[in-house]
């Protein structure tokens, strides 16, 4: 006898890789904000990345965010943060094991700041893919003006 009971339905390649993505950042170590990035090539991850201070170095959670203590507006003053962005690690960590990010697609929980952007644009990847906003109009036209794709899901 068949069961009729349907069965669970399976999410798409894009909800798979954003819900990695979120998973990702449960990792982050940011007082602030927690976001995930995860590399896809031909329905593979490349690699991953979360936001948080550099391996060997204290992490926030320790040493307390500069950025609160001074009243920096998000998507300001980056420089003044002691972590990596997601996609950033995320980068890094395939360029780590040389693994080429080029025509890659980038699942992001939030659209990426100018700093990643450049990066982005530079390594090759050919897509993102976010969830959520970031308050940075000038990440969004360069990635326009370099033909990288940026698409929102879930929303």
């Amino acid at each position: 006898m068949k069961d009729s009971t349907p069965k669970d339905k399976r999410p798409g390649w894009d909800d798979y890789f954003i819900k990695i993505a979120y998973l990702v950042s449960e990792r982050s170590t940011c007082l602030r904000r927690k976001v995930g990035a995860v590399l896809v090539k031909d329905k593979r991850i490349l690699a991953t990345g979360y936001n948080g201070a550099p391996a060997g170095i204290v992490h926030c959670e320790v040493t307390g965010c500069l950025r609160e203590k001074l009243n920096v507006p998000s998507g300001e003053r980056h420089e003044l943060c002691r972590g990596l962005h997601a996609e950033q690690n995320a980068l890094l960590q395939a360029a780590l094991y040389g693994v080429s990010v080029k025509g890659a697609v980038l699942y992001v929980t939030v659209t990426p700041c100018i700093i990643c952007a450049k990066m982005i644009i530079n390594a090759g990847v050919k897509e993102v893919v976010i969830d959520g906003d970031y308050p940075d109009k000038m990440a969004k036209e360069f990635l326009k003006e370099a033909g990288v794709k940026v698409r929102r899901i879930n929303g």
